[in-house]
């Protein structure tokens, strides 16, 4: 059991630095709103990875399969992600400053925590390239636990607490950075998220449109081939 923990550390800890919209989007949270509200979008975006896991863990080869063979999954989550990140980015061209004042305290009382949480869950369920990353995590690190149910629960609760402890690490350095920023530069940040949504999206659009760029899933079900 200690040799699966001591695994399953440092890839949390790698996860928790991928480069991506939740990556940044979770940093704005922190910066803009604060230490709660960055927590509740942040296991928001726990529960999708687990959900993950569980649908990688539980799935037949013949869903895998179905995956693999359907773009309209990755233009389904593109099309939301790029609307998601346009509407923002509009959005934020139209905010006054004043309401963005980070010194103003009315501005925590405003988050709509249940809102927050849904926006994590959404926004890293409709990316379904996490759902291959998750099956080539899976059958990677499967056949070395034995597929046993109980080393497998040990291995990847540790890393998703790994996972979760760094991201709260994160959000307390970008919480550092909140009496710093001034309404302009909370904008120019709000702004630079909305653009990320925008190319995160028009990358799913691609990988939809282009069935055969979906390296991460496809590489998944390779591996999955060769353990059939």
């Amino acid at each position: 059991m200690l040799n699966d923990i001591i695994s399953a550390i440092p890839l949390g800890f790698f996860l928790s630095f991928m480069i991506g919209p939740v990556f940044f989007v979770l940093l704005e949270t922190s910066v803009v709103k604060g230490f709660k509200a960055a927590i509740i979008f942040d296991l928001g975006v726990v529960l999708a990875d687990v959900i993950f896991i569980l649908i990688a863990y539980f799935s037949s080869y013949r869903l895998i399969q179905s995956i693999k063979d359907d773009p309209a999954l990755f233009i389904f989550g593109g099309l939301v992600m790029l609307t998601y990140g346009i509407i923002s980015f509009v959005k934020n061209r139209n905010e006054s400053k004043k309401e963005l004042d980070p010194e103003d305290p009315k501005e925590l009382e405003k988050n709509n925590y249940l809102s927050l949480f849904i926006k994590g869950f959404f926004l890293n369920f409709i990316n379904i390239g996490v759902l291959g990353f998750w099956l080539a995590i899976l059958i990677t690190i499967g056949p070395q636990l034995e597929l046993k149910a109980s080393r497998m629960i040990t291995f990847f609760t540790t890393l998703i607490a790994t996972y979760f402890i760094t991201d709260i690490c994160k959000i307390l350095a970008a919480k550092q950075l909140r009496n710093k920023l001034n309404p302009n530069n909370i904008l120019i940040i709000k702004k630079f998220i909305s653009i990320v949504l925008i190319i995160s999206g028009l990358f799913l659009l691609s990988q939809g449109l282009f069935p055969k760029d979906k390296k991460i899933v496809n590489s998944a079900i390779e591996h999955l081939e060769e353990q059939q």
